[in-house]
């Protein structure tokens, strides 16, 4: 009885970073469906199987978070997502982005997603803005962590934990007159680049931090 209580003792302790670490976070993806996103192109490049988003566009397509958390808008986040890529494919995670339907979303920044497509900008990139080029900080076939953090004019992300890449906004960018590429309110979105490329995602969630 002795050894049952203190196995019990040591789970529950062991289970409270684990709870204080999720403290937090909200689910944008219920691993059953769609709901809550919404498609743009008014094609089928988005479906869900086996608790994952499966990306592959028809020819291409974005798939926008359409719903309650945070009233869907954020400005200041931590997003994380589980990822994995196909051989030559490509895809992305958008931030900041709003609502379009069609064309490549002209609002917010672009996280890539691309291991081994023929595109050198690699996943970690803040697409055309600061970009790895050339070598993906992970392989084809595996799941990796894809964890994005905008705090103020600051844009960290990390692959599997590791920071790959740092920006911080200018006054140059923030006063640009399209708003395009700026920090700013908005929603996130996946990306569906061709027919050709098929990237799975789960486990979507965010931590609004204002």
């Amino acid at each position: 009885m002795k050894q049952i209580l203190l196995t019990a003792i040591a789970c529950a302790l062991v289970s409270l970073p684990l709870q204080a670490a999720e403290k937090g976070w909200q689910d944008l993806f219920d691993g059953k469906s769609l709901k809550g996103w919404k498609e743009s192109e008014g094609k089928s490049s988005f479906s869900v199987k086996d608790g994952m988003i499966v990306a592959q566009g028809q020819p291409k397509g974005h798939l926008f978070y359409a719903g309650e958390v945070n009233g869907g808008v954020f400005t200041d986040f931590e997003l994380k997502a589980d990822v994995k890529t196909t051989p030559g494919s490509n895809g992305g995670v958008y931030f900041h982005t709003a609502w379009q339907a069609g064309g490549w979303p002209k609002q917010g920044f672009e996280c890539q997603v691309n291991a081994t497509h023929s595109d050198r900008i690699k996943t970690g990139s803040l697409y055309a803005v600061k970009n790895v080029m050339d070598d993906a900080p992970h392989k084809d076939h595996e799941w990796f962590n894809y964890h994005i953090i905008v705090k103020g004019e600051k844009v960290t992300i990390k692959v599997d934990g590791k920071t790959v890449n740092e920006w911080t906004q200018t006054e140059e960018v923030r006063n640009r007159p399209d708003g395009a590429r700026k920090i700013q309110p908005g929603t996130f979105a996946l990306q569906a680049h061709d027919p050709k490329s098929v990237v799975y995602f789960k486990n979507i969630k965010v931590k609004p931090l204002k």
